[in-house]
């Protein structure tokens, strides 16, 4: 019998928040029974094992950082929605490294997979960005492609120490998000809209 309490949804998220404390690729079930103060098999009834519970997590990690990047731009446009982007995703990113690991690490098994509708969510609000600079259609995909790259790529350097220079980091994300904006607008059909 399972242990009362325990359901998927559950053990999904403690293993979520298991792996944003101690690392996604520290991650084991054996260390997630101890957790929830059961023996490893128990977990089982739960969860079909390693992988299964670490695309679970990717799946919880990616909606949650596409609510967090809607949530964010709701009502912004231009400058003001790549700001709150960029921001939610860095925030997101090195509150949640667990999560944000493995919601970067999983590959659908096919397309009626929970990933695929998860992750297409954060690329819809990226894309609602990309609209406020009136970006070519023909381009959209480039640009989307560039900006989850610089976002993903300052965010991960960030979360492992990659920047070991003396200069602000802030300061940096700052630069680099005005950059972005400055990109964007050049492409933009006639401009960005909104404010």
């Amino acid at each position: 019998m399972a242990r009362a309490g325990l359901a998927p949804a559950s053990v999904t998220e403690a293993g979520a928040d298991l792996a944003d404390e101690v690392g996604f690729d520290r991650l084991s079930m054996g260390l997630l029974a101890e957790r929830l103060g059961v023996k490893t098999p128990s977990l089982y009834k739960h969860v079909d094992g390693q992988a299964d519970l670490a695309h679970r997590i990717a799946v919880l990690g990616a909606n949650e950082l596409a609510d967090a990047v809607r949530d964010a731009t709701q009502g912004r446009s231009g400058r003001d929605a790549l700001v709150a982007a960029a921001a939610a995703m860095r925030t997101f990113a090195r509150e949640h490294t667990g999560r944000y690991d493995a919601a970067n690490s999983a590959r659908p098994s096919d397309p009626d997979d929970p990933f695929v509708a998860a992750s297409g969510r954060l690329l819809d609000s990226l894309a609602a960005v990309l609209r406020g600079y009136r970006v070519d259609p023909a381009q959209e995909v480039h640009a989307l492609r560039m900006l989850r790259s610089v976002l993903h790529g300052f965010a991960t350097l960030e979360v492992t120490g990659g920047f070991r220079l003396d200069t602000d980091v802030d300061e940096s994300f700052d630069w680099v998000v005005a950059l972005v904006d400055r990109g964007l607008t050049s492409l933009g059909v006639s401009g960005p809209s909104g404010p």
